[in-house]
C-alpha cells in the first residue's frame, strides 16, 4: 500500500488555452485507443480518466522535453478472474518523437507502453502523423505486443534477428521490472486513423485498432463483444484545459474519457495581486544625510529600525543590520517570495530608500534556518542605472556578486527581540493512501497544529500534531507480505491513530567551514521513526555540483504515534551527489544503507521551473532480490511540487508536495527528515538565482 500525504491537485486545475493535442483512452497523445506521433506542448501535465466495458484507467502524463514524454497509469479491469474478481494494474509509458513534421514528411514517434509493470497493457509502436490541412490529420503506425494482436503478421524485424520473431510469455519475478527482452518482439500489426477539427471545440476521430482485446473478451470474462476493429469518437473542449471524449468502441460499447491539462510554464492566474515594488531612489550626494551619520549612534539605530520596518511590510524579515560608511549589510529571512531573486530585488530597492546617500553597495545575506546561505552584493549605481533598462535584469545579474558567507551576524548587529522567537499555525490537512486493491483511494481529513521555537540562530525546536476528524485510511485490513523487516509496510497500522504526534525535534544548523553546511536533528523525526539524524553538505555558491553525507540512528515508533517506541533499531546513511544539468533539469544520486538494512542507490531526475514547479521521478535499486522485495520488484515513483502562488496569484513560499509510488514496500526505504540541507541552501546560490532573476525587478 502506498501512502502519500495529500491528493494531487492536478485533476482539479485547468490550464490556460486550448490544448494542441488530444489524449486517447490510455492518457497519451492519440486518437481513441491508438497513439499518434504528436507531442503535447513542452512541460504540459495531463490527467486522464477513461472508462469502457469494465475497464477504468487513470493516467498522468508529462511532456518531459519537447520530444520526450512519460506516463503513469493505474487501471482496473473487471472480471479478470473467472470468479468475477477485478485486477488493478500500475504501468509506466515512455514515448519519443524521432522526427518533426515537415512540409512533406510526417512526424514520427516511437513508444513503449507499460514497459514497467505487470505487462497487462504491454506494447511497443512506431507511429507517423501528418497534417493534411489545418483541420485534418492522418495517422498510421505499426505495433507489437498488445498493439500487435489484431491483424498480426510476422515481425519484419525478424529479418534482422530471429529473436524478434517470438515474444516471450509470462513475467519475471513479481512484476514491475523493465521487460526489455519483450520489446518489439512477436507478431506486429498495423493501425491508423484520422482526426478532423470540426469546430474550435469539437474534434471528430476514426481509427482502425490493432488491439484485439483478447484478455477482455476471453470466455468467462466477456467484458464486451469485439465486433469490429473500427472505433469512432468525438472530443469536445468544455473549458480551457478540460476535454471530454465520447467514443463507440469496436462496434459494441461506449467509451468515455475526461482529460484535464495544466502547464507549469503558464500561471493559472494571470498577473498577480502582490503590491508594486518600491521604486529605486536616486540618491542626492550633496544632501546632509550623506554627512556625519557614521558617528551618530542614535541615528544609526533609527536607520536600522527603519530598514527592518519597511522590509517587514514587504514580507521580508530582518535579523540584523550593519551600516558602515560605504556599505550596508542586511541579514534577511524571506518568508514570502518563492522566487528568491524577487526577495533580493525588493530588498535592494528598499535599501535605496532607507540608507544614507554615502552608502555605495548593499550586501544582502539570506538566512536559512539560522545559517547564512550566501551573500549577494549589489552596487547602488547599478540599481539607479538599470531599473528602467530593457535588459535590466540580465545586466544586473552580470554585475551582481554572489559569494560564500560563512559567518552570521555579530551579536551587536542583531535587532532587538529576534531571539528567542516563536510561531505557530493551525489548519486543515488531507492524507491519502493509494493502490489498495480493496479500495484504491482512502482519504483522511483533519486539523494540523504546528509550532516552532527558535532558541538562538540555527537552534530550532519544532513540533506537529495531527487530529483526524473524518476518513477511512484506518479501515484497511490488507496485510502486505514482506520478505524484509517491516520498516514501511506497516503504514496501515500507523494510519489508525486519530491523534498523532507526527514530529517533535530539536535541530541545529551551522556552517562548519567555507562552502560547508551542517545539520543535526534529534527527536521524533517522522510518524514512524525517532532518533538522531546528522548531515553535512559541500556546496560552493557558484557551482552546479554539491556533495553530501547523512547518517541516521533511528528506532521505530509505536503505532499510536505517541511517545512510545518499538524494538526495531537501525543505522542508515547515504552519500549523495547533486547536479544541476541546466535547462531546468536536476539530478540526484544517493548511495548507502536503507531502513531495512539493504544497500543500494537511488537515482532521481527532476525538471524544475523558475516559478517553483517541480516534476520528477526516482528509482531505487538495492541488494534485495525482487522475490524478497515483493510485488513491484523495486521502489520507484513520481514526485510533484506545486507552488500555491501559481494558483493564488500572490506571492507565498508555500508549496504542495506529492509523491506517487506504484507501491510502498520495505526495500529502498529512507528516513523522512525535515529541512535537509541541499534543497534549502541552494536557492540563493548563483545557478538557482539565475533561474528566477527575471523577477528581480518585480
Amino acid at each position: 500500500m502506498a501512502v502519500v500525504v495529500g491528493i494531487a491537485p492536478l485533476s482539479f486545475v485547468l490550464a490556460q488555452g486550448r490544448p494542441s493535442v488530444s489524449y486517447n483512452q490510455y492518457g497519451v497523445p492519440g486518437l481513441i485507443d491508438m497513439p499518434t506521433a504528436q507531442s503535447a506542448p513542452d512541460a504540459e501535465l495531463a490527467t486522464t480518466l477513461s472508462y469502457f466495458a469494465g475497464t477504468t484507467r487513470a493516467t498522468m502524463s508529462f511532456q518531459i522535453t519537447p520530444r520526450l514524454s512519460g506516463s503513469f497509469r493505474y487501471g482496473r479491469m473487471d472480471r479478470y478472474y473467472n470468479t468475477g474478481g477485478a485486477i488493478f494494474d500500475r504501468s509506466f509509458d515512455l514515448r519519443y518523437r524521432l522526427i518533426d513534421e515537415g512540409r512533406y514528411r510526417p512526424a514520427v514517434a516511437i513508444g513503449l507502453q507499460d514497459f514497467i509493470g505487470t505487462g497487462l497493457y504491454s506494447g511497443e509502436y512506431v507511429v507517423a502523423t501528418k497534417t493534411l490541412s489545418p483541420r485534418l490529420t492522418v495517422t498510421g503506425g505499426i505495433g507489437w505486443g498488445r498493439l500487435g494482436t489484431y491483424g498480426g503478421f510476422s515481425n519484419p524485424l525478424g529479418a534482422l534477428h530471429s529473436g524478434f520473431k517470438t515474444r516471450p510469455g509470462g513475467f519475471s519475478g513479481p512484476g514491475g521490472q523493465v521487460e526489455y527482452g519483450r520489446w518489439f518482439r512477436g507478431d506486429a500489426a498495423l493501425f491508423g486513423g484520422l482526426s478532423f477539427q470540426a469546430t474550435d471545440r469539437l474534434t471528430l476521430k476514426a481509427e482502425y485498432s490493432s488491439d484485439a482485446y483478447s484478455l477482455e473478451t476471453t470466455p468467462g470474462r466477456d467484458l464486451f463483444n469485439r465486433r469490429s476493429p473500427i472505433n469512432l469518437g468525438a472530443s469536445y473542449t468544455v473549458a480551457p484545459g478540460a476535454n471530454i471524449q465520447l467514443s463507440f468502441m469496436h462496434g459494441d460499447t461506449i467509451g468515455l474519457g475526461v482529460n484535464l491539462t495544466t502547464n507549469p510554464k503558464n500561471a493559472a492566474v494571470k498577473g498577480g495581486s502582490e503590491e508594486a515594488p518600491i521604486p529605486v531612489k536616486v540618491r542626492d550626494r550633496t544632501s546632509a544625510q550623506a554627512l556625519g551619520w557614521t558617528t551618530d549612534d542614535a541615528l544609526k539605530a533609527q536607520l536600522r529600525d527603519g530598514i527592518a520596518q519597511i522590509l517587514a511590510q514587504s514580507g521580508i524579515e530582518v535579523e540584523a543590520v550593519r551600516l558602515t560608511g560605504r556599505e550596508a549589510v542586511v541579514y534577511i529571512r524571506n518568508e514570502r517570495y518563492l522566487a528568491r531573486a524577487e526577495a533580493i530585488g525588493r530588498t535592494a530597492r528598499i535599501l535605496t530608500q532607507a540608507t544614507p546617500s554615502s552608502i555605495d553597495s548593499f550586501r544582502i545575506v539570506p538566512m536559512v534556518n539560522g545559517m547564512p546561505s550566501a551573500a549577494v552584493v549589489i552596487r547602488r549605481d547599478d540599481l539607479e542605472q538599470l531599473e528602467h533598462h530593457p535588459d535590466g535584469a540580465k545586466l544586473m545579474f552580470a554585475r551582481a556578486q554572489v559569494s560564500d558567507q560563512r559567518r552570521g551576524p555579530a551579536q551587536e548587529d542583531l535587532l532587538d527581540d529576534q531571539f528567542p522567537r516563536s510561531s505557530w499555525s493551525l489548519g486543515p490537512f488531507v492524507k491519502a493512501s493509494y493502490f489498495d486493491p480493496d479500495q484504491p483511494v482512502r482519504i483522511d481529513l483533519g486539523v494540523r497544529a504546528n509550532a516552532e521555537y527558535v532558541i538562538r540562530p540555527g537552534l530550532i525546536l519544532s513540533g506537529q500534531i495531527d487530529q483526524r476528524l473524518v476518513g477511512n485510511r484506518d479501515s484497511s485490513t490488507r496485510v502486505t507480505p514482506s520478505g524484509l523487516t517491516r520498516v514501511r509496510s506497516d503504514a496501515g497500522q500507523y494510519a489508525k491513530a486519530d491523534t498523532a504526534l507526527t514530529k517533535l525535534t530539536l535541530a541545529s544548523y551551522f556552517r562548519p567551514g567555507e562552502n560547508l553546511y551542517g545539520r543535526v536533528t534529534a527527536g521524533y523525526l517522522e510518524p514512524m521513526y525517532a532518533g538522531v539524524s546528522g548531515e553535512i553538505l559541500w556546496k560552493p555558491v557558484d557551482s552546479r555540483l554539491a556533495l553530501g553525507l547523512e547518517v541516521n540512528a533511528v528506532q521505530q515508533r509505536a503505532f499510536n504515534q505517541g511517545f512510545g517506541l518499538r524494538s526495531y533499531q537501525t543505522v542508515t546513511g547515504h552519500a549523495s551527489a547533486y547536479y544541476d544539468f541546466g535547462n531546468g533539469f536536476h539530478g540526484q544520486l544517493d548511495a548507502g544503507r536503507y531502513l531495512a538494512g539493504d544497500w543500494g542507490t537511488t537515482v532521481s531526475v527532476d525538471r524544475e521551473f523558475a516559478n517553483g514547479w517541480k516534476v520528477g521521478a526516482y528509482a531505487t535499486m538495492t541488494n534485495v532480490p525482487a522475490s524478497s522485495f515483493g510485488e513491484g520488484s523495486f521502489d520507484k515513483g513520481i514526485r510533484i511540487s506545486v507552488p500555491l502562488s501559481h494558483f493564488l496569484g500572490k506571492p507565498t513560499t508555500k508549496v504542495y508536495d506529492a509523491k506517487i509510488q506504484s507501491l510502498s514496500r520495505d526495500g529502498g526505504a529512507r528516513v523522512k527528515v525535515d529541512n535537509r540541507l541541499y534543497q534549502n541552501v541552494r536557492d540563493y546560490h548563483r545557478p538557482d538565482l539565475e533561474k528566477s532573476w527575471g523577477r528581480f525587478w518585480r
